[in-house]
C-alpha cells in the first residue's frame, strides 16, 4: 500500500467525494481522527491526535473486509509487536495497536516531509553521492531489523521518508514478520511490490533478508538512473524479467556512474540470493566503503537524448504506481515460462574469525552512519539569502564554513550588498568546513541621466532612450540663455543615476529672451552679452543718468531673440551742464558726506557679496540676469557716500 503519513507539508484528504465514518471520531477513546491522508489496498492512513499524550500520530486502519479475517488480524497485530520492539533512528516508530468496533489499527510516528518517490518524481535521477547518502540510512534501518530477525518484504521508494529536518526513515513494516514465523503467511500468497520483488519471491514466495537486499539494490538503481530496471504491460511480464533477466549496471543508462556503484547494484540484485550480500548490514558495509572512496564531485553525465536500455524498452519516463500486492502466486506463475532459477552453488564456509571480524565492522558501520552523514562530517548550508553580506559571512564563518565573496550581480528586487545567492545553495548537504561563495546584489541596474542640455526635444528623447531610460513629460519656460525649443535642464538632473526604465522629464526653452542690462556699467554689459553669444554695439549719449551706465537697449529687455543677434546699447555720458556726482568730485562733496570705498564683489557668491556691501555701509539691490549664483556685474564701483544703493547682477 502507498505510505501516507509522510505526505507533503500541506495535508489534504485523499477522497473528498465519499464521507468517511472515521473522520471526527474518537477511536478507542484516545485517538481523534482529523483527516484521511492516504488509502491503499490493505489499509487507510489517518492523521490523528493522541488526546492522552497530546501528540500527532498516524493511524493505519485495516479495511473492514480484512479486519474480518482472523488470520490477517493476527498478522497485523504481530507486526505491531515486532516493529514496536525495533528502536532505530531510521525506522518509523510504532507506538500502539488496538481494535475498536471492528476497526483494527496501528498508532505510528507521524513524519512530515516527502517520500523518496516524491523526490524522484520532482528531480528525476540523483547525483551518485547523494543517492548513496540516502541509501545508507535506509540500509542501516533494514540492517537493524534484519539483526532482530525481521524482514521488511516491501522495500520501495514510497516507504522511505525524507523528513523536513533532513532525517531518513523507513516506514511501513506492515508486512514484515520474524523470519521464523513462516506459518503466518498463507501458502501460495505473494506479498510485496512487483517492481522491487526478488526472483525467489516470485517463484517460491520465500522472502528473507536477501530479498530486502534485492529490493534495496533496485531502489539504488532507480535513484541513480531515475527509472526502474523493468517495466511491462502486466505484473506477470515484470515478474518474468525479475526471474530471467539481470538488472543492468546503472552506468549503461547514465554514463559516469562510478564503477563501485555499478558493482554494488549488481551484487545486490544478483538473481542468485547466495551471491548477494547476506543482509542489509553487509550491504551497508559495502555502501559505506563505496562512499568513502568516491570522489566528492562525482556527478554522472546526463544520458543522450533518446537513449534507452535493453531492460527499458519504453525509454525514460515517470515510474508507474507501486501498490503493495497481495496476490495468488499460483495465478502469477500461470505462465509456464516463469520458473524457479537453477539451484545456486553452495558457497564455502568462511572461518569463524572472519565472521566475527565482519560482525564488528558491521556494527561499527551502523553505529557510525548517523555521525558520518548527519552530525559528523556533513551539515547543511545555512539560509543566508537576503542578509547583509558582511553579516552573512560572519554567521557562516561562525558555523565553521570558509566564505568567499563573489562578484556582485544586479537584481531588480534585492537591495545592494544583500546576499543574492550562495554556492552551494541553502540546505545543501556539504562538509562542515566547506567553502561557501556568497554572491551579493549590486541592486537594480542604474544608469546616469545623459547630458541633453541645448539639444532639441527629439534628439534629447533619443539620447535618453539609448541609455535605457524613458523620456517623460515636457514643460516649457522662458530662458535668458537657451534658444526656443532646446532643452534647458532635465528632472532628475544630468548625471543622476536611475534604475533602468525610469522616466526623465524635459524642461524646454519657450524662447531666448533678451537680458535686461539696464543700469549696468557699459563695459560690464558689453562683456556679459558677448559671453552669452550676442553681438553688442555701444553708442554714447548725454544723459542725466550716471555716466558709463546703460540707459537703453535694442532689442528691449525680455524680447525674444536668437543666438548671435546684434544688440545696440546706449551708454550715458552724463549731463553736459558740468554737474558731477558727489563721489566723482570730492572737492565739491557736501559737508559731512564722507566717501567710502565700495567693495568690488564681482564673481563672489551673492550671499557673500550682499553681506560684504552691507557691512561697508551700503544698501544693496540684487537683480537676476544669468542665474549662476555668482555676481557678474556691479554698479557703482569706486567710492560713494555711505548709504548709497549698490546694484549687483547674478
Amino acid at each position: 500500500m502507498p505510505s501516507a503519513w509522510q505526505t507533503a507539508r500541506k495535508l489534504t484528504p485523499v477522497d473528498t467525494t465519499v464521507a468517511d465514518p472515521l473522520l471526527g471520531r474518537l477511536l478507542d477513546g484516545r485517538y481523534r481522527v482529523e483527516s484521511r491522508i492516504a488509502r491503499g489496498g490493505m489499509a487507510a492512513v489517518y492523521l490523528a491526535l493522541d488526546v492522552r499524550l497530546d501528540r500527532t500520530v498516524a493511524l493505519k486502519v485495516m479495511h473492514p473486509s480484512l479486519a474480518e479475517d482472523p488470520d490477517f488480524v493476527r498478522r497485523f497485530i504481530g507486526e505491531a509487536k515486532s516493529v514496536a520492539s525495533l528502536s532505530h533512528p531510521n525506522v518509523v516508530h510504532v507506538f500502539d495497536q488496538g481494535a475498536d468496533a471492528g476497526n483494527v489499527y496501528l498508532s505510528m510516528e507521524y513524519v512530515p516531509g516527502r517520500t523518496m518517490r516524491d523526490v524522484l518524481r520532482e528531480r528525476g535521477r540523483l547525483p551518485a553521492r547523494e543517492a548513496l547518502e540516502i541509501m545508507i540510512p535506509v540500509l542501516a534501518a533494514l540492517g537493524a531489523a534484519h539483526q532482530t530477525g525481521m524482514v521488511h518484504r516491501d522495500v520501495k521508494p514510497e516507504n522511505v521518508l525524507l523528513s523536513d529536518d533532513g532525517r531518513v526513515k523507513v516506514a511501513d513494516f506492515g508486512l514484515a514478520r520474524a523470519i521464523d514465523a513462516g506459518n503466518q503467511t498463507k501458502t501460495g500468497v505473494m506479498i510485496g511490490t512487483i517492481a522491487y520483488m526478488s526472483p525467489e519471491q516470485v517463484t517460491s514466495g520465500v522472502a528473507d533478508t536477501r530479498s530486502d537486499v534485492y529490493a534495496a539494490g533496485v531502489m539504488l538503481f532507480e535513484l541513480l538512473t531515475g527509472q526502474q530496471p523493468y517495466l511491462g504491460e502486466s505484473p506477470m511480464s515484470v515478474a518474468y524479467r525479475h526471474v530471467h533477466d539481470r538488472v543492468p549496471a546503472p552506468s549503461t543508462l547514465v554514463p559516469g556512474v562510478p564503477a563501485a556503484l555499478d558493482a554494488l547494484v549488481l551484487a545486490a540484485t544478483d538473481r542468485d540470493p547466495a551471491r548477494r550480500p547476506t543482509d542489509a548490514t553487509a550491504m551497508l558495509v559495502a555502501a559505506v566503503e563505496t562512499h568513502r572512496v568516491m570522489p566528492h564531485d562525482s556527478t554522472p553525465q546526463r544520458p543522450l537524448p533518446g537513449a534507452t536500455s535493453p531492460s527499458m524498452p519504453r525509454g525514460f519516463g515517470a515510474p508507474p504506481a507501486n501498490p503493495t500486492m497481495v496476490a495468488s502466486r499460483t495465478e502469477m506463475l500461470a505462465a509456464p515460462e516463469i520458473a524457479p532459477p537453477a539451484p545456486a552453488r553452495r558457497r564455502g564456509v568462511r572461518p569463524v574469525w572472519f565472521l566475527a571480524a565482519l560482525a564488528v565492522v558491521m556494527v561499527a558501520a551502523i553505529a557510525g552512519t548517523g555521525w558520518w552523514f548527519s552530525e559528523g562530517r556533513y551539515t547543511k548550508v545555512p539560509e543566508l539569502l537576503g542578509l547583509n553580506v558582511a553579516l552573512a559571512k560572519a554567521q557562516a564563518e561562525k558555523q565553521g564554513f570558509t566564505v568567499k565573496i563573489g562578484p556582485a550581480e544586479h537584481d531588480d528586487k534585492l537591495a545592494e550588498d544583500k546576499v543574492l545567492r550562495s554556492d552551494p545553495e541553502p540546505g545543501k548537504e556539504v562538509l562542515k568546513d566547506a567553502v561557501i561563495t556568497l554572491i551579493p546584489s549590486s541592486g537594480p541596474v542604474k544608469v546616469p541621466v545623459p547630458n541633453v542640455v541645448n539639444l532639441s526635444e527629439g534628439d534629447a528623447r533619443a539620447k535618453i532612450s539609448e541609455v535605457g531610460l524613458t523620456p517623460g513629460s515636457v514643460s516649457r519656460v522662458p530662458s535668458d540663455t537657451v534658444q526656443r525649443g532646446l532643452v534647458m535642464r532635465t528632472s532628475p538632473a544630468v548625471g543622476t543615476r536611475l534604475r533602468e526604465g525610469s522616466k526623465v522629464q524635459l524642461v524646454l526653452s519657450a524662447g531666448l529672451l533678451m537680458p535686461d542690462v539696464s543700469e549696468m556699467q557699459c563695459d560690464q554689459a558689453d562683456a556679459f552679452l558677448r559671453q552669452k553669444g550676442f553681438n553688442p554695439t555701444v553708442v554714447q549719449q548725454t544723459d542725466q543718468a550716471q555716466p558709463n551706465t546703460i540707459i537703453a537697449q535694442v532689442p528691449a529687455a525680455r524680447a525674444e531673440v536668437t543666438a548671435g543677434q546684434a544688440v545696440q546699447l546706449t551708454c550715458s555720458k552724463g549731463p553736459d551742464t558740468g554737474f558731477h556726482w558727489p563721489w566723482e568730485n570730492p572737492d565739491n562733496a557736501q559737508p559731512g558726506q564722507a566717501l567710502v570705498p565700495i567693495p568690488d564683489v564681482r564673481f563672489k557668491k551673492v550671499t557673500d557679496a550682499v553681506s560684504e556691501l552691507r557691512t561697508a555701509g551700503f544698501r544693496v539691490r540684487v537683480r537676476k540676469i544669468a542665474g549662476t549664483g555668482a555676481v557678474v556685474a556691479e554698479n557703482p564701483l569706486g567710492q560713494a557716500p555711505a548709504g548709497t544703493r549698490v546694484t549687483i547682477w547674478h
